[in-house]
């Protein structure tokens, strides 16, 4: 795919995913952060400040620099993606918190995506004035992330029965975007992935896996129940592939930048099935009945 057509197809594959997401949400997800204080402070504590650490050691660990490490933090900084809640689900999380959780990580993103991008410009480009805080990126940013949830939100409280039909259609939709947004990025850079494929795969396989470790040990640790603990996990575990892609693309201007994005999409879907799998099964397992 070419450059150009990659620019301009990106951001409308992004605003897909983003509308269907909209579609799922009302302004009583935004609301319902109060029946689970704690739970949504532990999660938002842990996905804005602790998983840039750890990514950013991940970074180091593996020698990744320049574009690519810089494509790794921008994941990482990246909201929760719309299979969290399908993982969620199917694990046996309250999926009322992930999108709660969703909703307000897409918001916070339009102010974190930029700082954390800008700082890691300073450290592995050593060029922080050419992202830094800049207004225009900011609006760029709100641009991808809050107007197509917006619209799909407005859609959502005018036409609920249309929304509520069209759910899963613009999920499977968005699930086949995501897909091919993640090929389309491999394909558009396959020379920097197959140069670096260990190093990034290694990576993504590690930041996903310690992602929902402490997305779930952490809420437990400060007395959170275990349903929430999981939608917290997988929250904060299955990142928004699309619109780490989608920013390095068409804000950031750096295709190399959305390798690591590309690489994650696909990767992640190992240890988030295999964390799915486990938690369901020890669901089942503590709500068998004891033979006397």
């Amino acid at each position: 795919m070419g450059s150009t057509l990659f620019a301009v197809a990106l951001p409308l594959a992004l605003g897909i995913v983003m509308f269907g997401l909209g579609l799922t949400l009302t302004l009583d997800d935004f609301a319902r952060v109060t029946r689970y204080p704690k739970a949504a402070l532990v999660a938002l504590a842990c996905q804005l400040l602790v998983l840039p650490v750890i990514c950013f050691g991940l970074v180091h660990l593996f020698g990744l620099d320049g574009a690519l490490a810089v494509g790794m933090m921008l994941l990482a900084a990246s909201p929760g993606g719309t299979s969290a809640n399908l993982f969620s689900h199917i694990a046996g999380g309250n999926v009322a918190l992930n999108i709660t959780l969703t909703a307000i990580n897409s918001v916070l993103a339009v102010f974190t995506l930029p700082v954390v991008v800008g700082l890691s410009y300073a450290v592995f480009l050593d060029d922080g004035a050419a992202i830094g805080l800049q207004p225009g990126k900011f609006v760029q940013v709100f641009a991808l992330v809050l107007v197509p949830v917006a619209a799909g939100m407005a859609v959502r409280r005018g036409f609920e029965g249309w929304a509520l039909r069209m759910h899963t259609t613009v999920k499977i939709a968005a699930a086949v975007v995501l897909a091919l947004v993640v090929v389309a990025a491999l394909v558009s850079e396959f020379d920097a992935f197959t140069e670096h494929v260990g190093q990034l795969g290694a990576i993504a396989l590690l930041l996903c896996t310690c992602s929902l470790v402490i997305g779930y040990l952490a809420p437990r640790a400060c007395g959170v129940v275990r349903e929430d603990a999981i939608a917290s996990g997988m929250e904060i575990g299955v990142h928004n592939a699309a619109l780490a892609i989608a920013v390095a693309v068409t804000v950031l201007g750096n295709e190399t930048m959305a390798v690591p994005g590309a690489v994650y999409g696909f990767l992640m879907n190992i240890p988030a099935a295999i964390a799915t799998y486990l938690f369901a099964r020890s669901r089942r397992t503590e709500s068998a009945p004891v033979s006397a």
